[in-house]
């Protein structure tokens, strides 16, 4: 599976936006800045976030960015399918859309199985959860795995 460099810089536009403590309006040169995004590829990703409710904006010498909802109700499941789509396609098919023959029938229940899972863990951590630096603990020991943290 590989993760766009939009869903990259869109999470970490969240998680700054989550982090602000005031919860005053955030400049997206700040986010772009502070997370070092190409300052007008991200404001393409958060005028996306805003058209998907994500993140709220306001104009003017105070304006800026500032999530739509609480940090800990947007699962990073939201902030990937409001920038990229689905968060798992074959050939940009949907699994479900899927249909194969012979050998190749077994595939079906793979791409599902595959979607399943990448779902439970996206969208079982919130942007209050990487805020706060606190994986829950189901993810968390899949980083514990033998090989997790390794390339073969």
């Amino acid at each position: 599976m590989r993760i766009s460099a939009r869903a990259d810089y869109a999470v970490r536009a969240a998680l700054q936006l989550a982090a602000s403590e005031d919860d005053e309006p955030v400049k997206a040169e700040a986010i772009a800045d502070a997370q070092d995004i190409p300052h007008k590829f991200l404001e393409g990703i958060l005028n996306d976030m805003r058209r998907g409710g994500l993140v709220q904006s306001r104009r003017g010498g105070n304006g800026g960015y500032r999530l739509a909802r609480p940090a800990d109700t947007i699962s990073i499941a939201d902030v990937i399918r409001v920038v990229d789509g689905p968060l798992v396609s074959v050939r940009g098919v949907r699994p479900p859309d899927l249909a194969y023959t012979g050998p190749a029938a077994s595939l079906l229940p793979l791409w599902i199985a595959l979607r399943a899972n990448v779902r439970q863990i996206l969208e079982g951590v919130s942007l209050a959860d990487l805020a706060a630096a606190q994986l829950p603990a189901e993810v968390a020991a899949l980083t514990d795995a033998p090989g997790a943290w390794t390339n073969p």
